[in-house]
C-alpha cells in the first residue's frame, strides 16, 4: 500500500471524520455522491487539504451497519492515499447503568457521541470535520498552525452567508465572542432561511429574528487533544441522566464544548476561515456543490484528476 506525502510540515496530526450519518434529508448515503470533475468525492478534497497541512492519519467514524458499504465506495478510494483506521458509533456504547434507554433507541446519539466513539484510536492532537462538508483548506492550515503553538481546543467558523442552501432551512450554531479569537459560546439556531439581505429565523418565542450574514457560525469544523474525551464522556453521562429517555435527544458537539467553556473547563480558540464552505443537505445542492468545485478546480486550487 502506498500513501500520498506532502512534504512541508514536521508535525502530524489526526483527523477523525463524522461519517455514520445516513442523510435523511438528502435521501440516501451523500457522502458518496460524486462532485469533482473525475468523480471525487467531497471527502476526497477534505483529506487532500488536510495532507497538505499536515495531517496524515484518518479516523473514520460510521455505523456497524453501513461499514461494507462504506468500506466499497469510499472507504477503497482513500486507503491507498493515507492511513485509515475505522471506528463505530453504536447505541450500545453508554455506561452499563443507561443500557436501558440504549435498547429502546433508533436514532443516534449526536455529534458529541460520534467524536467519544473514537477516544480509543486518538492519542494526540485531531481535527474532527463532518463526512459530507467542504471547509476549504484554509482552515486546515489554521488549525495545524494553532496546533503547533497551543494546547487549547479550537474552533473553525464561518460567516453565516457561507453556509447558507437556496433550496431551504438549515440549523447552525451562532458563535459569541469572548475577546479577540475566543470563543464563549454557541446557540443553535434552526429553520435558519437565507433572505436577499442576509438570513432570518423564527425563534422560539414566534419572533421573526434577522440576521447580517456575516455572523460567525460553527460548522462542525474543531481541533481537539485527547484531553477532550474524558470531558465528553462526563457530559455524555449528565445528558444521559437527564435527558436519556428521550428517544430524539441528541447530544451535540457544540453544545459540549460550549457548556465546557461556560463552566471554565475548556479553552477554545475562534478561528475564522473566509474559504468557500459548502454542504449537500439537500438533493438540490449537489449541482451547486459540483459548480463550487468545478470553479475552484478551474482557478488553480485543486489538481484534476485530485490525486493525479
Amino acid at each position: 500500500m502506498s500513501f500520498v506525502c506532502f512534504v512541508g510540515n514536521s508535525s502530524s496530526y489526526d483527523l477523525v471524520i463524522l461519517a455514520a450519518g445516513m442523510g435523511s434529508r438528502f435521501g440516501g448515503l451523500k457522502q458518496v455522491q460524486p462532485v469533482g470533475p473525475h468523480g471525487e468525492l467531497i471527502i476526497e478534497y477534505s483529506i487532500f487539504d488536510a495532507l497538505r497541512a499536515g495531517f496524515d492519519r484518518l479516523v473514520l467514524v460510521i455505523r456497524k451497519d453501513i461499514e461494507a458499504d462504506f468500506r466499497a465506495t469510499i472507504g477503497r478510494r482513500l486507503e491507498s492515499r493515507v492511513a485509515v483506521d475505522y471506528v463505530f458509533q453504536e447505541l450500545g456504547d453508554v455506561p452499563a447503568a443507561h443500557l436501558a434507554h440504549a435498547a429502546t433507541r433508533t436514532k443516534p446519539w449526536g455529534t458529541g457521541h460520534a467524536v467519544l466513539a473514537a477516544r480509543a484510536a486518538v492519542k494526540r492532537p485531531f481535527a474532527v470535520i463532518n463526512a459530507d462538508d467542504f471547509y476549504g483548506a484554509a482552515g486546515y492550515r489554521a488549525l495545524a498552525a494553532h496546533f503547533a503553538t497551543s494546547s487549547d481546543y479550537a474552533l473553525v467558523g464561518y460567516p453565516l452567508r457561507q453556509t447558507l442552501s437556496e433550496h431551504g432551512t438549515v440549523s447552525r450554531g451562532l458563535c459569541a465572542i469572548e475577546g479577540p479569537g475566543r470563543l464563549r459560546s454557541i446557540t443553535e439556531l434552526t429553520k435558519i432561511e437565507k433572505t436577499a439581505d442576509g438570513a432570518r429565523y423564527t425563534g422560539t418565542d414566534g419572533v421573526v429574528h434577522r440576521l447580517t450574514g456575516e455572523e460567525t457560525v460553527s460548522m462542525n469544523f474543531w481541533g481537539f487533544t485527547p484531553a477532550v474525551f474524558a470531558q465528553l464522556q462526563e457530559l455524555f453521562e449528565e445528558f444521559l441522566a437527564a435527558r436519556g429517555g428521550d428517544p430524539k435527544a441528541e447530544f451535540y458537539l457544540p453544545t459540549s464544548l460550549s457548556t465546557l467553556n461556560e463552566r471554565g473547563a475548556a479553552n477554545i480558540a475562534l478561528l475564522r476561515s473566509e474559504d468557500a464552505w459548502f454542504g449537500i443537505t439537500y438533493r438540490e445542492d449537489l449541482p451547486t456543490a459540483t459548480v463550487a468545485v468545478r470553479e475552484l478546480v478551474a482557478a488553480g486550487r485543486y489538481p484534476a484528476p485530485l490525486w493525479g
